[in-house]
């Protein structure tokens, strides 16, 4: 059994369309960021960066309970655990996490800040709204261009789609049209189909 510290947030239902996806029994666990749940002592000793999501595996390496924090090392260690979405192919391997960590390191953060300066900065900053704007835009290209000649990012379906999956679907807060990038439209409307992203994407 897993325990899944969440919240409704993109990084947050990467981990829960994961679960759906590969089968793992799993309970919800709420942290509602707003209120600060994420700052309880309970949690910080889960996740002493006091971020959604976490994970604990109850059998865990070693039998024992195990817990992860960052929502990319926990897509991994699903993968590797059931051999899932992460194929054993050094080529598929590594090419999957390449997309991982352009997901993490840039469709993750320049796409929040984008929400954040569109949608909650208390006040409107024309130049961080372009700039973050623009970045984004500048993404959606980058995977359009990757998605023309395959089906999704790495090829097959992998933790790579997954991951990126959640962001893509706020593609309105960061002002864009998925009618300019045909490629990506179609990948997330294909995954957007898929059983246990719908469910997935309710959880909490």
């Amino acid at each position: 059994m897993i325990d899944l510290y969440t919240w409704g947030t993109p990084n947050g239902r990467k981990v829960s369309i994961m679960l759906e996806e590969v089968g793992l029994p799993y309970s919800v666990f709420p942290i509602d960021i707003s209120k600060g749940d994420q700052f309880t002592s309970d949690f910080i000793r889960i996740n002493p960066n006091s971020k959604i999501p976490a994970i604990v595996d109850h059998e865990g390496p070693g039998g024992k309970p195990f817990a992860v924090f960052e929502s990319g090392a926990i897509l991994i260690y699903l993968g590797d655990k059931t051999g899932k979405f992460l194929p054993k192919e050094p080529a598929v391997y590594y090419e999957a996490l390449q997309w991982l960590m352009f997901q993490m390191g840039g469709v993750g953060p320049m796409f929040g800040q984008a929400h954040h300066f569109r949608r909650f900065a208390p006040e409107k900053i024309p130049y961080a709204i372009e700039r973050y704007s623009k970045e984004a835009r500048r993404l959606y290209g980058v995977m359009d261009a990757q998605l023309k000649e395959r089906e999704f990012l790495a090829g097959p379906y992998t933790i790579a789609d997954i991951a990126t999956y959640p962001w893509a679907a706020r593609h309105e807060w960061q002002g864009v049209d998925l009618g300019d990038f045909p490629n990506v439209r179609r990948w997330f409307n294909t995954i957007s189909a898929r059983p246990a992203v719908k469910k997935g994407m309710t959880v909490p």
